[in-house]
């Protein structure tokens, strides 16, 4: 029996580990993978421990991209030998969020080597709930996208957070040359933000994150003008102060035309609110528990937008792959780190404690 190397979880308490298990068999309907490059993205180890991962024992890793090293029998043979990245997002394919391109939303909403979202049976989920950090990955055949020629591997991999940067400033509804703030602006979604901006009308940026060192290296990749906050450098009491809505307005006196907020707690996403311009949008993805303390008249007053949401559909990812195809959009400088999947676990630990800069990291198998 031929194995492969993959990244497994058993429980929701224990560490993730490396194992050799048997290469999957395509049923009829389904392509075996050959991994090229699968994406980290240590917000699944949250997602693990909340409890999400309904299979366990499970292959982990929901990007992936590589070639079609075989198809199931009632899979177009031409698809043998295509390089392809694997869309992540499992769902019921007929329901209405379906069909407007908001699968994330469907009953049945799942990710391959992820978390389960969805409130239905899951099904889809049971059969296919192994991911790619692995040597292969077995998916159904509608869950693969070919790539344009131009497009690498490892950018492939990393085309869900794309997609997810694309739907937020979808939702953001920035005027033409509007400012947009971006809030942990760092990280792998701030950094796949800022590179998208442009192409949604922002012709501004005002990044905040806690370091101005980290802050600063993102001018690099951002195609508008920017200014950056850093959190460190507002005073011991900004965040009972108000001091980053201050800073922003002092920035952007009329306030900001958007937020895209990425905090994942603390004041900051209130803040930022407050420091948006008169019918300015702010649109949630960190996933803040902490309560804002904003009375709806003030909303009311200022028609503020308060959209929260997660994760993207197919016509985002599309989006991307559109641009890409394109020579529009360039992104193999947001990949900043690259490891072998014996060294995936350390990697993950590099993501989680970032000792330097890093946007998008991925695994070669």
């Amino acid at each position: 029996m031929t194995t492969m190397l993959a990244l497994r979880a058993t429980s929701a308490v224990e560490p993730l580990r490396l194992a050799e298990i048997p290469v999957p068999e395509p049923g009829p309907e389904d392509v075996l993978v050959k991994v090229s490059s699968a994406g980290l993205a240590p917000g699944m180890m949250a997602m693990l421990a909340m409890g999400m991962f309904k299979h366990l024992p499970t292959t982990v890793g929901h990007e992936a991209a590589g070639t079609v090293e075989a198809v199931g029998d009632a899979v177009d043979p031409a698809l043998a030998g295509q390089r392809v990245r694997v869309h992540a997002m499992l769902s019921c394919r007929s329901c209405a969020f379906c069909r407007a391109g908001h699968e994330q939303m469907c009953t049945d909403a799942a990710m391959l080597g992820g978390a389960a979202f969805g409130t239905g049976p899951l099904e889809l989920y049971g059969r296919y709930h192994h991911g790619g950090l692995a040597g292969y990955v077995r998916v159904p055949h509608w869950q693969v996208d070919v790539l344009p020629d131009a497009v690498s591997f490892d950018v492939a991999a990393k085309v869900h957070d794309l997609g997810t940067a694309v739907s937020v400033l979808k939702q953001a509804n920035l005027p033409l040359g509007g400012t947009l703030v971006v809030t942990a602006a760092t990280g792998a979604m701030g950094a796949a933000t800022i590179k998208l901006a442009p192409f949604f009308g922002a012709g501004r940026l005002v990044l905040v994150g806690r370091s101005a060192k980290r802050l600063d290296a993102l001018r690099a990749i951002a195609g508008v003008p920017v200014d950056t906050v850093a959190l460190e450098e507002l005073g011991a009491d900004w965040a009972t102060t108000g001091g980053l809505t201050r800073r922003i307005r002092d920035l952007v006196p009329g306030g900001a035309d958007a937020v895209v907020d990425l905090i994942p707690q603390g004041p900051a996403t209130a803040q930022a609110l407050t420091a948006l311009a008169t019918g300015g949008t702010l649109v949630h993805l960190g996933g803040n528990f902490t309560p804002l303390e904003l009375p709806p008249a003030a909303l009311m007053v200022n028609l503020w937008r308060l959209v929260g949401t997660r994760a993207c559909g197919r016509t985002d990812t599309d989006q991307v792959l559109a641009l890409l195809a394109s020579g529009a959009l360039h992104l193999d400088d947001l990949i900043t780190h690259r490891f072998p999947l014996a060294e995936a676990l350390e990697g993950i630990e590099s993501m989680r404690s970032r000792p330097e800069p890093m946007w998008m990291s991925v695994v070669r198998p």
